[in-house]
């Protein structure tokens, strides 16, 4: 049974602790066919996106790389609200505002009207990973949990005004446990830089095989049935802080990068963590390195759900 908005919290329990997601902006979509459009655009199931329920969706471009990564879930009064790395909104926006061409959906940006923020630790709610609830002007959104010294920790995506009740979260914990959750959000910087397989995407229930056509439909297709990926995101452990976007080389292969940062933060107890785009070949052995093939050494973790056998 999903969650009522009676579910949802005005205030946090003690212990939760809360970070405003200034990287992070809001898209609205709004009209009588927002999510029939949506459906056609994205790589997740839209048109049946069930009250109660969020869900991890990309969009590509043509040839399939990853545009842009959202949290979608929808609204009471009928509207659809997309999340995604602010740095990247305009862009994205403007790019999907082009396609609506006579669909009665109307695509606005909401960030000022529908601040973000992230939450780790106790919430009086029952929602499991992408549950979602929503009463009026305020959301909430479980994510899939971080890990920081191998015990998970909860995370959630509020939408609303300042949860009252929490403590501060500083920004490196937030980012450092959104790269342990093994989950991929594509900023600026990593635009167009992945198919969704590569970096896990489609693991974390960010694809949907089943729906129609959507633009680059054809080759995420392709690389799942065919089951010839060669890259796949892993959990990387380091003693300074990376960035998204930094090269990964391995030390066996030096002529060219082995990988790309996604995401990066640091734990307090474990230090600096990345999810990093890898090739599966690099982790034979060569040791892993950031920047250079002798730059500073980078250490494999775990994820927190399994990649295929055949493509581990």
């Amino acid at each position: 049974m999903s969650p009522s908005s009676a579910d949802l919290p005005t205030a946090a329990p003690s212990g939760t602790r809360a970070i405003r997601l200034h990287d992070w902006g809001v898209i609205r979509a709004a009209g009588e066919e927002a999510r029939k459009f949506l459906h056609g655009q994205l790589t997740q199931d839209i048109e049946h996106l069930e009250a109660g329920h969020a869900r991890l969706a990309g969009y590509c471009s043509v040839k399939g790389r990853l545009l842009a990564t959202f949290v979608v879930w929808g609204r009471d009064n009928g509207d659809v609200l997309l999340a995604c790395s602010a740095d990247l909104l305009p862009t994205v926006l403007k790019r999907l505002q082009m396609f609506v061409l006579r669909a009665k959906c109307k695509l606005s940006e909401a960030s000022a009207e529908v601040p973000l923020w992230g939450l780790v630790g106790p919430m009086a709610s029952p929602l499991a990973a992408w549950g979602c609830t929503n009463t009026g002007p305020l959301d909430l959104v479980r994510l899939p949990d971080g890990a920081a010294d191998g015990v998970a920790v909860a995370r959630w995506l509020w939408a609303g005004d300042e949860p009252a009740g929490t403590s501060a979260l500083d920004l490196d914990t937030w980012l450092g446990l959104e790269a342990s959750s093994g989950v991929a959000r594509v900023m600026a910087v990593t635009s167009e830089k992945f198919v969704p397989q590569m970096v896990n995407l489609e693991l974390v229930g960010g694809v949907s095989f089943q729906k129609g056509c959507y633009p680059g439909q054809e080759v995420v297709a392709r690389s799942h049935y065919r089951g010839t990926l060669k890259r796949r995101a892993q959990v990387l452990h380091s003693d300074v802080l990376l960035q998204p976007g930094q090269e990964v080389f391995n030390a066996g292969d030096p002529g060219q990068p082995a990988g790309l940062v996604v995401l990066a933060g640091s734990l307090p107890g474990s230090g600096p963590v990345a999810l990093v785009e890898l090739k599966l070949s690099a982790l034979d052995g060569g040791g892993l390195h950031a920047s250079a093939p002798d730059g500073p050494l980078l250490r494999l973790a775990a994820l927190p759900y399994t990649i295929p056998a055949d493509q581990a």
